[in-house]
């Protein structure tokens, strides 16, 4: 049985490496830019002098990440990057918080770290989501199926189709499935919104996936010797 649950875990490495290899090849940005403090201003509109805090990329680089979880099975592509973009709904200049992942409608979305559920909400710019603390990293799930109801015991998401149902103050394990892939919010496709904080800053998600696949790629000969 140890045996099997080895090759399993070994399996699943590899297949998450091609995951990561193909998804950020498909990566069309500089996330280190998004991280300067030295954006170009000059094509930002005023919201710029409101720069968010942002995570330098050393503090990514000194975690240890190979039993992290990606977060979105039947992953398609990424959609957009994390940073100042261009707006697909409004054609504004905007600060994106987040790295946008597409799957097809329905696709289950997976906790990227150990932790516990902080909250569950609904608006009307990240739709249906979820935020989980882990130490002092915070990641949050936008764009998600469901909705967010309240009984005795507390606020929940709720989704019956995809037989998810997700406490506020609940534990979640690395890997478990948390949610799906919807169309919540303001979102012209289905795809996550995915958001990572370290100590309340702003990470590029992007930075973590390809120290994620580094991390992992390097660990595949000792796994599979």
């Amino acid at each position: 049985m140890e045996l099997k649950l080895q090759r399993n875990r070994q399996i699943l490495l590899i297949v998450g490496t091609i995951i990561f290899s193909l998804g950020l090849s498909q990566l069309q940005l500089t996330p280190t830019q998004a991280l300067d403090n030295k954006i170009e201003t000059n094509s930002i509109t005023a919201q710029s002098t409101h720069l968010p805090p942002l995570e330098p990329p050393t503090e990514i680089a000194s975690n240890i990440w190979q039993n992290a979880s990606f977060p979105v099975e039947n992953f398609q592509s990424y959609t957009s990057p994390f940073g100042y973009r261009r707006s697909p709904v409004d054609g504004q200049i905007q600060f994106h918080n987040g790295l946008d992942m597409a799957a097809p409608l329905g696709s289950y979305v997976r906790s990227w770290w150990t932790g516990k559920v902080t909250k569950v909400a609904q608006d009307a710019a990240c739709g249906t989501s979820i935020t989980i603390q882990s130490g002092d990293w915070q990641h949050v799930y936008c764009h998600l199926e469901g909705t967010v109801e309240k009984s005795d015991k507390g606020h929940y998401l709720i989704d019956r189709a995809g037989a998810i149902q997700i406490w506020q103050g609940q534990d979640i394990a690395v890997g478990a499935r948390i949610a799906r892939i919807g169309m919540t919010g303001r979102t012209t496709g289905p795809h996550l919104h995915w958001v990572l904080r370290h100590n309340g800053n702003y990470v590029d998600p992007a930075l973590v996936i390809k120290e994620m696949f580094k991390q992992n790629a390097s660990l595949m000969p000792n796994q599979l010797s």
